[in-house]
């Protein structure tokens, strides 16, 4: 990258930041559609080649901006306690000077796999645009947050050249796998990592014309219930009406889960408060896609229940798929339960409360086993820092609107291992999302006008950022 020499100035005009991003942006979209093409899905099933590729995709981008002290490394850590080593993440660090804070920015260039492509309008891996949105896995979920990151560091350096702020890219490749050697990672990496205020790039927006920061998530836990009452099948009709299958016990457990209304019914989960926006039961139809006739489920305002109350889904169950279904009494099934759980109750302990609902009072005496896969804690966003303040002055900037603060139903547990890594660090968690992303969902897209704002505010602030440590105040 070159770039021509400038002074710095007490402030960074917008106008400044958007003619900077709008030169570079025909380039990062570009570079955005190729990356996009690489099939870079995490989970162990799918090619593990493609995660490598996507991750020399990363460094090689992060090469070329040619600002980073000692190179861009690819790096790998274990997974948990194992000996086995998680996917591989980008890491490259730019030392502050003269005593400026350093910015680490956050992304995954992982994906979710595609899932059915009949259900598909464009492929899933061809990059494809229709009016305003970009469609294609990966395009908003999460490699926008990638290229929203090298295109911000480059008009950044493109306005000023001297800037004193430190920089951290991190780049992860296993977030739609639950991120499992992260934490390790953290450890392992924390010369390079360490950071005075990171910023998450996962998230979303109010709308398409107003931007966001999210101040909150619910944590999340995974649990799988195992019911049996057979040591071996049976037919049917030979007994059926006398022993119970497994199926009927496990159906028992899972109703009790929900109240009437669809309110989570499992004592000692708790909820949350925080003021919400208004959100109308038509929006929540339109960008739900809740089908005529549907009631919703719970109390309360919509966004109370979704960003300050707990919710309980089956996601998945062990049994014979109707196209292979017998006359037969299964000796075992199961489910795997997902919990989404309320800012300011500890994942584990919810984990805990919901196993032991789980087994409690086996229906017809089955034998119930509750394995608890594995947590994730919540995020609440302490919003009084300086640095809170000049972030949405940022998304004022580039948006021309005000920002809102907004809770996520969604889950980023790996922000406590940041927290409890760096302390002291402030977390922002931004994104390039907006209500009709579908991320993880058929026809994921990115709406490129909000892409654009999106860079166009993380390089003012982090302009901003190095001016003023530049011209301390005082």
């Amino acid at each position: 990258m070159s770039v021509e020499s400038s002074s710095h100035s007490e402030t960074v005009t917008i106008d400044t930041v958007r003619e900077a991003v709008a030169k570079l942006l025909p380039r990062y979209r570009l570079a955005l559609e190729e990356f996009a093409r690489i099939e870079s899905v995490s989970w162990p099933s799918f090619d593990q080649s493609q995660v490598q590729r996507s991750a020399e995709f990363v460094a090689g981008a992060a090469s070329a901006l040619e600002i980073f002290d000692g190179g861009v490394a690819i790096v790998h850590a274990p997974m948990g306690d194992s000996t086995e080593l998680g996917q591989p993440a980008v890491i490259a660090r730019r030392e502050p000077k003269n005593g400026a804070p350093t910015v680490l920015l956050y992304a995954h260039h992982d994906v979710q796999p595609p899932g059915d492509e009949s259900n598909w309008e464009t492929p899933a891996f061809v990059p494809t645009q229709k009016g305003e949105r970009l469609f294609g896995r990966g395009v908003a979920d999460d490699k926008a947050g990638v290229i929203s990151h090298l295109a911000a560091i480059e008009a950044l350096f493109t306005i000023d050249p001297e800037t004193p702020l430190g920089l951290v890219l991190f780049v992860e490749g296993e977030e739609e796998y639950g991120s499992p050697s992260f934490a390790n990672l953290l450890k392992d990496q924390r010369h390079l990592l360490e950071a005075d205020v990171i910023i998450v790039a996962d998230s979303g927006n109010w709308s398409t014309e107003i931007p966001a920061l999210t101040v909150s998530l619910r944590g999340n836990a995974t649990l799988k219930v195992t019911v049996r009452t057979l040591d071996h099948a049976l037919h049917s009709g030979m007994f059926g009406g006398v022993v119970p299958d497994a199926m009927m016990p496990l159906v028992r457990i899972l109703g009790r889960l929900h109240n009437e209304d669809g309110s989570v019914a499992v004592p000692g989960l708790t909820s949350s408060s925080a003021p919400v926006p208004e959100y109308s039961e038509k929006t929540l139809r339109e960008e739900s896609g809740l089908l005529d006739g549907v009631s919703p489920v719970g109390h309360g305002e919509f966004l109370d229940r979704i960003w300050n109350q707990p919710s309980i889904t089956v996601i998945g169950l062990d049994a014979p798929a109707t196209s292979a279904s017998s006359n037969t009494l299964l000796p075992e099934a199961s489910a795997m339960v997902s919990l989404r759980v309320a800012p300011g109750q500890d994942a584990q302990a919810a984990a805990g409360v919901l196993a032991e609902f789980l087994a409690q009072n086996p229906p017809l005496g089955a034998q119930v086993e509750v394995e608890i896969v594995g947590s994730g804690s919540a995020f609440k966003m302490e919003s009084t820092h300086e640095v809170v303040g000049r972030i949405k002055s940022s998304m004022k900037a580039a948006w021309d609107v005000e920002p809102v603060d907004i809770g996520v139903g969604g889950s980023i547990p790996f922000i406590a291992d940041f927290v409890e890594e760096f302390p002291g660090a402030v977390v922002l968690v931004t994104g390039i999302e907006d209500p009709d992303t579908r991320a993880h969902s058929p026809n994921e897209s990115l709406h490129l006008p909000t892409f654009e704002k999106a860079i166009i505010t993380q390089a003012h602030f982090l302009a901003g950022m190095g001016a003023a440590s530049a011209h301390p105040a005082g």
